[in-house]
C-alpha cells in the first residue's frame, strides 16, 4: 500500500497495491505496522458503514468534538463517491481549506482523516457504499458539523442540488461554530 500526506497536514490518501492474476486481485486496505511508521493511528475502536441509494446523496460536513475527536479511514467499497475533508484545527495554517478526494470501488483508495478535520461525501453514483474504520466510539452528544454549503468554505461539490438528512441541511455557517481564523482555501485532487 501507498501511504502520501496531502496538502492538508496530516491528511493521507491510501492507495492499495493490488496483486492480481485470472481470478481478481488481492490487495491490503490496512496495516498497523505501515501505519505506525508513517506516524498514522493504527487503533481503530469501531467500523461503520453507510449505504446511499442515490446519485447526489450528501452526508456532512460531521466531526466529533473534543474529547471524543476521531480519526477515520474512509473507503468506497461500492460505487463512486466525491469525499471532502475540511481542515478546521484552530493552529493550522491551512484552517479551512479543503480537499476533496474521489474514492471507489475499482481504485480502493481510501483516505485518512485526522482529528480536527470535518468529513463528508458526496455519491456520484446510485446504491454507493462507505465503509468507514473509527478510532473512537461514537458520542452523539459531541457530533457536530459545518454547512455543506458554507460561503465560507466554497467546497465545489459535483451535483449542486444534492438530497440531504435535515441534520446536515441544518448545520450553521462555520463562523457561527468556530472562532474565526485564517481563510486558506483548499481544492480538489483525485
Amino acid at each position: 500500500m501507498r501511504i502520501t500526506e496531502t496538502t492538508l497536514r496530516g491528511a493521507f490518501v491510501i492507495d492499495i497495491e493490488r496483486r492480481e492474476d485470472e481470478r481478481g486481485y488481492f490487495a491490503r486496505t490496512y496495516c498497523r505496522e505501515e501505519f505506525e511508521r508513517a506516524g498514522l493511528n493504527a487503533t481503530y475502536e469501531q467500523c461503520s458503514t453507510s449505504f446511499n441509494r442515490r446519485r447526489g446523496t450528501l452526508r456532512g460536513m460531521h466531526f466529533q468534538l473534543e474529547p471524543a475527536e476521531e480519526h477515520k479511514l474512509v473507503r468506497c467499497t461500492r460505487g463512486r463517491i466525491y469525499d471532502v475533508i475540511v481542515d478546521l484545527r484552530s493552529e493550522s495554517p491551512t484552517r479551512y481549506a479543503w480537499l476533496a478526494v474521489e474514492l471507489s470501488e475499482d481504485t480502493g483508495r481510501a483516505v485518512y482523516v485526522p482529528p480536527g478535520f470535518a468529513h463528508g461525501f458526496q455519491t456520484l453514483v446510485d446504491d454507493a457504499e462507505v465503509f468507514y474504520h473509527i478510532s473512537a466510539p461514537y458520542h452523539a452528544e459531541l457530533a457536530s458539523g459545518v454547512r455543506w454549503d458554507d460561503p465560507r468554505l466554497r467546497v465545489e461539490w459535483p451535483i449542486s442540488d444534492p438530497i440531504l438528512s435535515e441534520r446536515d441541511r441544518s448545520y450553521p455557517d462555520i463562523d457561527s461554530t468556530l472562532p474565526r481564523g485564517s481563510t486558506s482555501r483548499g481544492g480538489h485532487t483525485s
